[in-house]
């Protein structure tokens, strides 16, 4: 059946506005040589992330002429990396920059906008319900949905999907973004993912007391706001698409669904609608997860599909996902650093942290928090921060570290630096025992109990400079690198010294005259300040002057 009509007005941009906005940006790679998409399409664009491209260099690839390993064609071109390959993918879709990004999440969860119903909607040009379902290419057979992790995964898996409950007695309804194996035509799995907030677990469970099974609509492809906001874990009061349209300034224009009593977003690219089972569960998975290792088979929830709905000119999204970074990584990290640290501003009063970093590479995310500490924070409010953040989030957390402002939390080898020298751990690290193990392979230890280990790795006394030469020495020599015509540079901090408390003026008088070739000068003057009644190594701020 198809639909016909015009399409409500709007004022955000959906889908083919956002790829038309990466290809003009030259962000967008089109492919269109034939690709299979459960073994080759995955793995090409993992590359970007496992062979050295800097984040920066990373695209959105759109795959027009896709195939399976049977030789059959799909009429469904394929995105894959187009919402948060790098940050300005992310930004472009949500059409704002960085620096906004805090404030706007923050207003978008506490002034939702309710959404706009309409009658005619672009998902549903096209609409499969019924026997029709069970021809040949018009069920879930005919989207070409790709193998995530080839060699691995038992079946392709939707992972660019937000699957839409309500609650049933509140009537709220809820987004996130769930994987779900192709299980046969009319038969989708689904993983709730059981970590903080998941509302679709919450529903199922209520449904599951009464006795009936759960109505549901999976969207596959969508207005970019409305894929940045499923991603994110909100309080179960809140309805998702109506936090989207506050964090794109516009109600989002929403549809009944056809067969379910649910509303979808307009703009969708194509949505499944059916019940999931609350009596019975099948085997799931193995599946590659984001933790980095394969989710190994287990039990979970299925729906029967009653419906598929979608656009003439549909584009299906696939996320890369599984080991760290990744586009799924990416995606969360933009907007969790920016509320993790609202809560602890805002929440806890916490003003003293500046940033919040979350590690991605392998860890994702999750495990190796850093905290930006100002300078001469009070010892209690660097570990009352600590303790917040742990609290925010139960997967959240496993390993704290406190640092100085001066340390950059992307380089490994600065924080390893702070660790060595900043933090005693006799003095400077507690464990926070009972946590849950959250996100990642499961652990039969300890009763499946896990704990966090909070660092602090500030500064808590005047330390003596940063060897390094100062920033002027740095940024005169560098002018001859480039002169020189030398490979272009990438400064890593720290790349110039700095004084950290420990230094007077004597000092810096002794190192203007170094620089000016004045050091003999220095040799006379320290030879005035022989002593014969101290031991080797005697730090001289540690005497007294000789009377």
């Amino acid at each position: 059946m198809n639909q016909s009509g015009e399409a409500p007005a709007r004022a955000y941009p959906d889908l083919h506005d956002h790829i038309a906005a990466l290809e003009k940006a030259g962000q967008l790679i089109r492919v269109d040589r034939p690709i299979n998409k459960d073994t080759e399409m995955h793995p090409l664009v993992r590359w970007q992330f496992r062979g050295g491209i800097p984040e920066k260099d990373r695209k959105a690839f759109l795959f027009t002429n896709v195939v399976d390993s049977k030789g059959k064609h799909y009429d469904i071109p394929v995105i894959v990396g187009g919402l948060a390959a790098n940050r300005e993918i992310y930004r472009i879709g949500l059409g704002c920059d960085f620096d906004e990004l805090e404030q706007r999440w923050a207003e978008a969860s506490r002034n939702p906008l309710k959404p706009k119903i309409v009658t005619r909607a672009p998902c549903q040009d096209i609409v499969i319900q019924g026997e029709e379902l069970n021809r040949p290419g018009r069920g879930l057979d005919g989207i070409p949905v790709p193998i995530s992790t080839p060699g691995w995964d038992n079946a392709p898996y939707t992972t660019l999907s937000q699957y839409i409950t309500k609650d049933p007695e509140t009537g709220v309804q809820n987004v996130g973004n769930y994987r779900g194996q192709v299980k046969s035509p009319r038969r989708l799995g689904m993983n709730p993912s059981l970590e903080l907030r998941p509302g679709i677990y919450t529903h199922w469970l209520k449904y599951k007391k009464r006795g009936e099974r759960m109505p549901a609509a999976v969207v596959l492809g969508a207005p970019p706001a409305v894929t940045f906001m499923s991603t994110q874990k909100l309080s179960e009061s809140l309805d998702e698409l109506e936090v989207a349209g506050a964090l794109v300034g516009s109600p989002l224009n929403v549809v009944k669904a056809v067969t379910v009593d649910l509303l979808v977003p307009a703009e969708a690219e194509i949505v499944v609608e059916g019940f999931i089972d609350t009596e019975w569960l099948e085997p799931e998975a193995p599946f590659g997860e984001s933790h980095g290792h394969v989710n190994l088979q287990e039990y979970n929830a299925f729906m029967d599909v009653t419906a598929i709905t979608r656009r003439r000119d549909a584009v299906l999204t696939s996320i890369i996902s599984q080991v760290t970074p990744s586009e799924s990584s990416l995606i969360k990290r933009v907007s969790l650093e920016p509320m993790l640290l609202h809560g602890l501003r805002e929440g806890l009063g916490l003003n003293c942290v500046k940033r919040v970093s979350l590690h991605e590479a392998l860890t994702n995310l999750r495990k190796v928090v850093i905290l930006h500490m100002e300078k001469d924070t009070p010892r209690v409010e660097v570990w009352r921060a600590m303790y917040g953040l742990c609290s925010q989030h139960r997967a959240v957390g496993k390993y704290v570290i406190a640092l100085d402002e001066d340390i950059d939390p992307e380089n490994l080898d600065a924080v390893w630096w702070a660790l060595s020298y900043r933090c005693n751990p006799a003095l400077d690290v507690e464990i926070l025992r009972h946590r849950d193990q959250g996100h990642g392979p499961r652990s039969l230890r300890n009763g499946g109990e896990d704990a966090s280990v909070l660092f602090d790795a500030t500064l808590k006394e005047p330390f003596p400079p940063v060897s390094l030469p100062k920033r002027e020495y740095m940024e005169n020599a560098r002018k001859i690198w480039e002169e020189l015509g030398l490979p272009p540079l990438k400064p890593q901090a720290p790349w110039f010294g700095a004084s950290l408390g420990e230094w007077d003026e004597r000092f810096d008088a002794m190192a203007k005259r170094a620089t000016e070739s004045d050091y003999w000068v220095t040799g006379e003057i320290i030879a005035q300040q022989r002593r014969n009644d101290v031991p080797m190594n005697t730090e001289t701020r540690r005497l007294k002057p000789k009377e």
